[in-house]
């Protein structure tokens, strides 16, 4: 078996001074609720071994206060595919992962990340800024991942653990 924690990125700013979607970084609810999200998966014993993360620069801050925060010792990458991926996408980010780690986390955008959850067999969610999700997948190899291998055992929003 294997678990997946999907997370989507804390909350951004909007501000016109970025460049590009790829350049915004987070707001200050941004940088109060990724520590919270960490701090409650390290009092929990919920980290995984592996942090696979969006390289825009909202994820990259949201997967670093994780790794941070929570005093992560595991693996932190950026895929290049996990930016504003399709839930088939994702699931190919999945399916890449090296059998080492029986949790990983992706660290990524919504609609992806919603859809992502519902294609593995997590039902329809909604997934507000700095939300994690964790599925029990019915997989032995991160290769074998099929859509609805899995089932949802837990939501947490940052609105319920402020």
């Amino acid at each position: 078996m294997k678990t997946l924690l999907v997370m989507r990125h804390a909350k951004s700013d909007w501000g016109a001074q970025y460049r590009s979607d790829f350049e915004r970084p987070l707001n200050a609810r941004g940088h109060r609720d990724a520590p919270l999200m960490a701090t409650f998966l390290a009092r929990r014993d919920l980290l995984p071994q592996r942090i696979v993360s969006s390289p825009a620069q909202r994820a990259r801050l949201t997967a670093a206060y994780v790794a941070r925060e929570a005093r992560f010792t595991g693996q932190l990458e950026f895929d290049s595919r996990i930016y504003l991926a399709s839930p088939n996408m994702l699931l190919a980010v999945i399916r890449d992962q090296s059998d080492d780690a029986d949790r990983i986390m992706l660290v990524g955008h919504n609609p992806g990340m919603e859809g992502i959850i519902a294609l593995l067999g997590g039902g329809a969610v909604r997934m507000p800024t700095a939300a994690i999700a964790s599925l029990r997948l019915d997989a032995d190899r991160w290769r074998a991942v099929q859509p609805g291998a899995g089932y949802l055992q837990w939501l947490v929003k940052p609105k319920i653990l402020r």
